[in-house]
């Protein structure tokens, strides 16, 4: 068995809120439940796994842009900032993989 750590973290790549799901489990999970810990920021980066229509609704909603490129098999492309989803790296940052 394995775990998957949904994180939120700072533009320094300071940890703000973890959460902790089996490996199996839908990114959907850590997103539904770190959504409403979120701080008041203007974009949120995320990876492809997060890219889900009610999540980008929900963000939406608090005034948080997403910068979340789409699955492969959307059959709409969404449209995101690629220069800003560069600094995805604030996340492996703050897990030390770099």
């Amino acid at each position: 068995m394995n775990t998957k750590l949904h994180a939120i973290c700072d533009s320094q790549g300071r940890p703000l809120n973890l959460f902790v799901t089996a490996g199996q489990v839908s990114d959907y999970i850590g997103a539904r439940v770190l959504l409403s810990g979120l701080p008041k920021v203007d974009w949120l980066l995320g990876d492809r796994g997060y890219d889900a229509d009610w999540f980008r609704e929900a963000l939406k909603d608090k005034g948080i842009r997403a910068c979340i490129p789409g699955r492969k098999q959307r059959k709409k492309p969404v449209k995101y900032d690629r220069r800003r989803y560069k600094r995805r790296n604030r996340i492996e940052i703050m897990f030390g993989l770099t």
